[in-house]
């Protein structure tokens, strides 16, 4: 612990006693250890606040044996660090404050992560988990050297009530669109300033999901604030989800649900199409993009003399149609808009990892859509219908199938002028060097990998294929579902950012590993080249678990 506190004490010889973004100027005072320098912290502004700072000693890593994802489970070693806790207090006495976690570790290599959130939030993201996609058996960013923070977007989501209930509030709204993450990056950056004497000389963000939208909001919104944005599966068109979302719950009311051995159906039904279209019978779908155009899910409908599980009903085709299709707006949103693309196929009954996987956890639940919703409906329709309520009609007790989107045009285009993450300019962001990597699952029922390339793409149609690869990539993952569950989907993306960023080591094809949660080795189950949009992996020769038995090609 010495060894710690004296470097510590190091980093900390010209401490400042003020946030730098309060302009309160201070005394400088020499630490005479870290639990001193990381106590001396607490305190602020009438508008910023750190309520406790305590200093932690290194800790172990750690495996539970259940959780809601397969990476939930790891609690990685991490090293001796002061943690801070703090708020923002809102402008609207009404509005809850924002909160924030920052972790600053004894030894700083200059460089800060800040994590994303997922959802509608309502929890404080601590940054001391692993980030995004990374390998189990990687050290976490904090035990890498990085500060590492978070936020709960400026809510707190209580047990049995919406997920959606704060956006009652136009601050807690806005909050959770795009001002916590900024604000909580630059009261971030003023501890770091405080804590260490210096700026960070390097400031990466990496979010999933909801956290894959903050990423893309920050890269689009404040293009000055971060050097490397990893943004996996965001929820891009959010608006467009939020509404698709529950077109495709309603579409499984009544005779359209669809039970789980015929979801299993429709899966089988998917492999036995593709599976073998890269050259390699391994059960995976490679090219999805592909297969969406080659499955005829009408071939699955009963006939006169079938029923039961082994076929569909013409409800539940339509159903598959719908979830399938195209969702159209009657007026376009922000930045020209007005569609969402709809889902892929493959991954229909990926095996479902505590709430994760398939159609089931996402999409159809272990119960038709109710109203209000219930725990054992998809998420998909606990979302959509809730952000329905609570976010367009701001209703919460709407019927859900009597709303009509061009009632509450005016909502709508002000939601989605928050929240969309859709605008292809980055041009400032590419001209401060800035370096984004966006990956998508193919298997995703949360949100539509659909979204993000077709956002991608306009990208490179604004600003040019050659100007865009100098400074973003797009990377896309088959057979992964939401959270990384269902095939290979971890890769180090941090540090292929860090290598893009202050070394010009910019990305080509990548690999992605699928590993056994057993500590301490993690031992690899298969592997898979990760492809630049828009190859996708063939099958050349060896064995089909092995990446090397691949190649990238369109």
């Amino acid at each position: 612990m010495a060894r710690y506190q004296t470097t510590f004490h190091v980093y900390a010889a010209n401490l400042l006693l003020a946030f730098v973004t309060a302009g309160v100027a201070a005394a400088a005072t020499l630490a005479e250890d870290a639990d001193t320098v990381c106590k001396g912290l607490v305190g602020g502004t009438d508008a910023v606040k750190v309520d406790s700072a305590a200093f932690l000693g290194a800790s172990q890593l750690a495996v539970a044996e259940r959780g809601p994802t397969p990476a939930s489970r790891i609690t990685p070693a991490n090293p001796a660090f002061c943690k801070v806790l703090g708020h923002i207090e809102p402008t609207d006495p009404k509005a809850p404050p924002i909160k924030f976690q920052v972790n600053l570790p004894v030894e700083w290599n200059g460089r800060s992560v800040q994590y994303g959130g997922g959802g509608f939030n309502g929890v404080l993201i601590t940054g001391l988990a692993l980030p995004p996609a990374a390998p189990f058996d990687k050290p976490s960013p904090l035990a890498r050297g990085f500060v590492t923070y978070g936020t709960d977007s400026g809510h707190e989501t209580k047990p049995g009530e919406p997920p959606q209930l704060f956006a009652l509030s136009d601050e807690a709204f806005e909050n959770f669109a795009h001002r916590s993450y900024k604000k909580v990056r630059d009261v971030a950056v003023g501890l770091m300033e405080r804590a260490y004497g210096k700026k960070p000389e390097k400031m990466y963000f990496m979010g999933s999901s909801e956290g894959g939208r903050e990423g893309l909001t920050m890269a689009q919104r404040y293009p000055d604030d971060f050097d490397g944005i990893f943004s996996r599966v965001p929820v891009i068109n959010w608006v467009g989800l939020q509404h698709a979302g529950t077109r495709s719950g309603l579409a499984t009311m009544g005779e359209g649900w669809i039970r789980p051995a015929q979801v299993k159906l429709v899966g089988d039904a998917v492999r036995a199409a593709c599976d073998k279209a890269d050259g390699s019978h391994d059960a995976l779908v490679q090219d999805p993009v592909g297969c969406k155009a080659a499955f005829k899910v009408e071939a699955l409908r009963c006939k006169d003399s079938q029923s039961g599980d082994q076929c569909l009903t013409d409800p539940q085709v339509k159903a598959i149609q719908t979830l399938h299709g195209v969702y159209k707006f009657p007026f376009p949103l922000a930045n020209g808009l007005d569609d969402y693309p709809g889902w892929g196929v493959s991954g229909e009954d990926t095996a479902s990892f505590g709430p994760t996987g398939g159609w089931t956890s996402w999409w159809l639940g272990k119960a038709a859509p109710a109203q209000p919703p219930v725990s054992e409906n998809g998420i998909a329709w606990i979302y959509g219908a809730g952000g329905i309520q609570y976010v367009f009609a701001r209703d919460p007790k709407l019927d859900v199938t009597t709303y009509k989107v061009e009632d509450h045009k005016a909502r709508v285009m002000e939601v989605s002028n928050l929240m969309d993450s859709t605008n292809p300019d980055l041009s400032r962001f590419r001209e401060r060097k800035g370096k984004l990597i966006v990956l998508e699952h193919m298997a995703d029922y949360a949100q539509s990998p659909y979204a993000g390339i077709r956002y991608f793409e306009n990208v490179e149609r604004l600003m040019g294929t050659a100007t865009v690869a100098q400074f973003a990539r797009l990377y896309t993952a088959p057979g992964v579902d939401h959270v990384g569950s269902g095939a290979p989907a971890n890769v180090d993306m941090l540090s292929v950012l860090v290598d893009w960023v202050e070394k010009d080591n910019a990305p080509g094809d990548l690999e992605v590993t699928e590993q056994k949660v057993e500590a301490p080795a993690f031992p690899v189950v298969r592997s898979l080249p990760l492809c630049r949009w828009p190859a996708w992996p063939h099958f050349k020769a060896g064995s089909v678990t092995d990446a090397s038995s691949y190649f990238c090609a369109q």
